[in-house]
């Protein structure tokens, strides 16, 4: 959940800045009803950036989680640039966590994920649209060997910068035991910016075959801090 601004982080990396914010979102998807926080991080330098995510899910009605976490997940890329006119970024990434499936259950871990590829940006000039595409090379530690994921990530400044349209869309190879090996996975989200630090919005995930074999629509409400 929530690889969020990705594009617009490229557009702060072109005016040599950095950015973090942290994100509390409550879940209204069926059999979901759980609180979800997020905390993003992006910092460029001389030789490109560094972008990583932690969500938390607290408590699942769903998995008989009544205290406490009952998700931890985290993303960490990093891009490549030699450059100030390159079109194409190297990148590699790791993706890895826990969950419980039943709240008296212990954690199950959600297998490492090492991904390795490249991404090209495109943007407006004025950096109010940008998007940014990716394609990689997917390995899940005794899962799948030689698997992809492809990535297109968005963000749509509106209204004056008061209004902000972003989020991702993922598709990727993974055998699991239900439906399909192939996923699907898109997170767009609104938000209202009252002010540069603060907003509140919606995120409405949808996925195919992610959680469970099948389509699905979950919606959040969220507010967000940026510092």
């Amino acid at each position: 959940m929530k690889k969020l601004l990705l594009a617009l982080f490229v557009s702060i990396l072109t005016m040599g800045a950095f950015a973090q914010n942290i994100q509390t979102h409550y879940d209204f998807g069926k059999d979901r009803k759980l609180v979800t926080t997020t905390v993003e991080m992006f910092r460029p330098d001389k030789y490109g950036s560094t972008f990583f995510f932690v969500d938390m899910d607290y408590s699942s009605d769903s998995r008989n989680v009544d205290n406490g976490i009952s998700l931890a997940y985290w993303e960490i890329a990093r891009a490549f640039k030699w450059n100030e006119t390159q079109k194409f970024m190297p990148r590699v990434e790791f993706n890895g966590g826990v969950f419980k499936l039943d709240g008296d259950a212990p954690f199950v871990p959600i297998e490492n994920c090492w991904l390795a590829g490249v991404e090209r940006t495109f943007a407006s000039a004025d950096f109010s649209k940008i998007l940014t595409l990716q394609a990689n090379y997917k390995y899940i530690k005794d899962k799948e060997d030689a698997a992809f994921q492809l990535t297109a990530v968005w963000t749509v400044q509106m209204l004056e910068n008061k209004l902000t349209f972003t989020g991702f869309a993922d598709f990727w190879k993974e055998e699991m035991f239900w439906g399909s090996d192939y996923r699907f996975l898109a997170e767009p989200q609104l938000w209202y910016n009252f002010c540069k630090n603060f907003a509140i919005g919606t995120e409405i995930e949808m996925s195919n075959n992610f959680g469970k074999d099948g389509f699905m629509v979950n919606p959040t409400v969220a507010a967000k801090w940026t510092f």
